[in-house]
């Protein structure tokens, strides 16, 4: 089963060493325009890795992915009444 699981966004110079980047997690979407490979690996090596990724001379930056960490918890405001009325003019 899988646990958590983070992004990582490696930017590339060129992109003949995308499919090497496979040992180190899955790689989910490279992009052949802007030359990133999106890549996914445990919670907890994501550290690790950025660190020995960037240590490549074929990769320009390393970005993790915040996802893990943004509140998706959505708080319902309750409408407001001004805005209301104006929809209901025109009818």
């Amino acid at each position: 089963m899988i646990g958590q699981r983070q992004g990582i966004i490696v930017w590339l110079y060129s992109l003949k060493q995308a499919k090497m980047l496979r040992r180190f997690g899955n790689v989910h979407y490279v992009s052949r325009k802007l030359k990133y490979v999106v890549l996914y690996c445990d919670q907890e090596d994501t550290d690790a890795l950025i660190q020995k990724i960037s240590a490549y001379s074929f990769v320009k930056k390393v970005e993790p992915s915040y996802k893990p960490y943004l509140k998706v918890q959505f708080e319902n405001k309750a409408p407001d009444k001004a805005k209301e009325y104006d929809y209901k003019m025109g009818i």
